[in-house]
């Protein structure tokens, strides 16, 4: 299918977007570091969350962790812990001390449930049923088709990229241009849905892509694209966009 606007195909973010671990990470990590006496309002945990989606979107701080702490994963936690302290207010001292409290909380308690919203699931049906070409582009570091038919995603989709298969990671554009050499389309052509505006966003737009944010939460309500709250407006963003 392609509508007037010449939209033929629609990619998305698996992590985030079509499945989500619930409770999210972000939200026991606050919960518990609240407990050991860090005071901590709703501002400071859309900034924390803020922080995440930054952090996890090939950051430099990302990439110093990871050769800092190379096989070293209780200390990769502990310093992820001690940034995100920082990032919910904590002073320097305060995330030093905490960090690995918290960090060892998460390891030990943190046992989320894989799920796709309902919603996702009911938008994949109707763009299947009106001949969209879709696929699932992800940071993930290998393949990921099991989790796709583990959720019973699988038949929706041509093919599914994970930024380990191509060496390529967003917000870098490569990710998406190796996608859209399988399907033999133009950027113009397409659409990138993710729950990521530093990745997602300025990724999919960096390699020309129409980009849609999936921000239920509000995380980034100043963005400057085409926003979804739900995947219930999914249908009508993509025929305007």
């Amino acid at each position: 299918m392609s509508l007037s606007n010449g939209i033929k195909a629609i990619f998305f973010d698996l992590d985030g977007t079509l499945r989500h671990s619930v409770p999210s990470g972000g939200d026991v990590f606050t919960d518990y570091v609240v407990t050991l006496g860090l005071q901590v309002n709703e501002e400071d945990r859309l900034r924390a969350l803020r922080w995440e989606h930054l952090y996890w979107a090939n950051s430099a701080d990302l990439r110093e962790d990871l050769i800092a702490h190379s096989g070293e994963t209780e200390k990769f936690w502990n310093e992820y812990s001690r940034r995100r302290l920082t990032a919910l207010g904590a002073s320097p001292q305060q995330s030093i001390e905490l960090a690995p409290r918290a960090s060892a909380h998460m390891s030990e308690v943190y046992k989320p449930e894989s799920i796709v919203p309902e919603d996702a699931r009911n938008a994949l049906h109707r763009l299947q049923e009106a001949g969209f070409v879709m696929a699932v582009i992800s940071n993930r570091d290998k393949p990921f088709q099991e989790t796709l038919e583990k959720h019973n995603l699988s038949g929706f989709f041509t093919f599914s990229l994970a930024g380990g298969e191509v060496d390529a990671y967003k917000p870098e554009p490569g990710i998406f241009e190796h996608a859209l050499k399988r399907v033999n389309l133009t950027a113009g052509e397409a659409i990138y849905v993710g729950d990521n505006y530093f990745a997602d966003v300025v990724g999919s737009r960096r390699a020309g892509l129409r980009p849609v944010l999936y921000d239920p939460l509000g995380i980034f309500p100043n963005a400057d694209c085409a926003t979804i709250r739900s995947f219930d407006q999914l249908i009508s963003i993509i025929e305007v966009i």
